[in-house]
């Protein structure tokens, strides 16, 4: 283990680490997982709370899919799907998928990440309104706090700077709405109806600014993950979307972390009356298996772009491994796991006990100022002062030493630093006893390095 933890040190570029720590301590090898526990390079077995990076729904070492896997490259390992050729486990997942997705997205374009996914969804929508004779309609509304990738144009869609200042991001055209975080956002005396009247506001005197007529979609997580696990205020998506059709600009649903009943439903848009014109997943799909995105159309989009195909010929956008038929393979037995043993429901369920016991045990503590989220994925807010809600200073860390103090009892949570949060988003299969254990060890981790910095 010394030897491979010697070579990732020097070989390997990690996304989102810091190259000099890296450096200087060597890689957090993880060797194997089971269910929802994970067995580092030290033998030390970790509950992951975290489900991967908020993926693998239905738990670690599962046969049936590795069988499935195994079974789809033994009969057929790759063929591409450029020029209509197909394979028989894409026509089913995407059939599959259809009948899963919220109404009038019956059509599926396969990749290989959420990035890739919101990528295309970003040129099917100035596709789209080229076509229409609409040509100028290329700038996309995105919200502060977003998470939409880390491609270029997914990266300026995201609303975090941490992902731009690198980079030159974001690019011209992609544009920034207020995040609807209540607690945060919420000035005094607002009540939530007034704060979603002024977000809507928000977003009227952008359109207005820009033009509507140079505005293609608007992009949105039913439930914003990396920004702080943010659920919308009641009410919010029906009064957007109401603006969004005056005005005749689309509607991107990005699912990517909520879908494949991580929310206790197949999609979250179906919790909140959104009604996407475009849709992108991933993560969920596959459980993190194998590497793979679903981009979902409207027929409405679908028949603008089929006309269009009589002018503009081929559909010029696609991957390598569009539709890989181990990647389909994986995601239909994936769903059936789903399906057979029930974890949207058990989602649902366990997220509803886990979310009562957030609020009973830690609810009161002087750092803990919000605990958000729905199902099996949860956001703790912490704060220096509950009151005043003043944040702890970035310098301090807390939400990382949190995190780190929660591993040392056995339990990996997300510290999410830009809003000083913790995320929760445990694999689907787990119990109301695995719950009781990481709210066990976040209220430790709490105790051992708030009482330190108080």
């Amino acid at each position: 283990m010394d030897h491979l933890a010697e070579a990732d040190r020097r070989h390997v570029l990690h996304p989102a680490t810091s190259i000099g720590a890296h450096q200087e301590h060597g890689p957090d090898i993880i060797e194997s997982g089971e269910g929802a526990w994970l067995i580092d390079g030290q033998g030390r077995r970790l509950f992951d709370a975290v489900g991967g990076l908020w993926c693998v729904q239905v738990g670690y070492g599962r046969p049936e899919l590795a069988d499935a896997m195994a079974a789809s490259a033994r009969r057929l390992g790759y063929y591409h799907t450029f020029g209509g050729a197909s394979n028989p486990e894409q026509a089913r997942l995407a059939e599959r998928l259809a009948a899963l997705a919220p109404k009038r997205l019956n059509r599926v374009f396969f990749g290989s990440g959420g990035s890739d996914a919101n990528d295309t969804l970003v040129k099917i929508v100035w596709q789209y309104h080229a076509l229409r004779g609409e040509p100028g309609r290329t700038k996309i509304i995105a919200r502060k706090q977003a998470y939409h990738g880390t491609g270029v144009a997914t990266a300026s869609l995201t609303g975090l700077t941490s992902f731009h200042r690198q980079f030159n991001l974001p690019l011209p055209g992609f544009l920034h709405t207020t995040a609807p975080h209540y607690w945060r956002q919420g000035r005094p005396g607002e009540g939530e109806a007034a704060f979603v009247q002024r977000l809507v506001q928000d977003l009227e005197a952008l359109i207005e600014a820009e033009g509507a007529e140079s505005i293609g979609a608007f992009i949105a997580e039913p439930i914003m993950g990396a920004g702080g696990v943010i659920p919308p205020p009641e009410g919010y998506f029906p009064a957007i979307q109401r603006v969004l059709r005056r005005h005749g600009i689309l509607m991107i649903a990005d699912e990517v972390v909520t879908g494949y009943g991580r929310t206790g439903a197949w999609f979250a848009s179906d919790h909140f009356d959104i009604q996407p014109d475009l849709m992108a997943s991933a993560k969920g799909l596959t459980s993190g298996y194998f590497p793979m995105s679903a981009a979902f159309l409207s027929d409405a989009v679908f028949e603008v772009l089929r006309e269009g195909d009589k002018t503009l010929g081929n559909f010029a956008h696609g991957y390598t491994y569009s539709g890989h038929p181990v990647g389909a393979a994986t995601a239909l037995a994936n769903l059936d796991l789903i399906e057979r043993e029930g974890l949207v429901d058990n989602a649902r369920e366990v997220g509803a006990y886990l979310h009562s016991i957030l609020a009973e045990r830690l609810g009161d503590h002087p750092h803990v100022a919000e605990i958000r989220g729905l199902g099996l994925l949860a956001g703790v807010q912490l704060v220096q002062d509950k009151a005043s809600r003043q944040a702890f200073s970035p310098e301090a860390k807390i939400a990382a030493k949190v995190a780190g103090a929660a591993r040392r009892r056995g339990v990996i949570v997300r510290p999410l630093p830009s809003v000083d949060s913790l995320a929760l988003s445990p694999p689907l299969i787990v119990t109301r006893a695995d719950m009781d254990r990481v709210v066990e060890a976040i209220g430790g981790a709490l105790g051992e390095v708030l009482a330190a910095s108080d």
